[in-house]
């Protein structure tokens, strides 16, 4: 289940829940949509691959009790801010390489 991380990785940019900007990695890297494409160039810092948006959790129950309700957001953020210079090389490693073949 995902974690539903509460801010941005980078900036600490407020991302609930319902947020339609937030940006995840396959391993649950959350960081804002700016960030995201405009900073890190769709390069995970961590782990190099992609982002996608994050999925909205249901915050009604509409069936069998998988809501936000049951499952919550997490509460604590994760704030460990990239390192820019550094990511540029990452960047520039994987610049011709498309995210679903890294």
């Amino acid at each position: 289940m995902l974690e539903l991380r509460p801010s941005c990785e980078h900036c600490a940019k407020p991302l609930p829940p319902h947020a339609a900007d937030a940006r995840i990695c396959s391993y649950e890297c959350t960081f804002c949509a700016a960030c995201a494409e405009q900073l890190l160039q769709d390069v995970c810092p961590n782990c190099g691959g992609g982002f996608v948006p994050r999925p909205i959790r249901p915050a009604r129950d509409w069936k069998n009790g998988n809501y936000l309700g049951n499952d919550p957001a997490r509460t604590e953020p994760k704030y460990r801010p990239v390192d820019l210079a550094a990511h540029a090389g990452l960047v520039a490693r994987l610049r011709n390489v498309p995210p679903q073949e890294r």
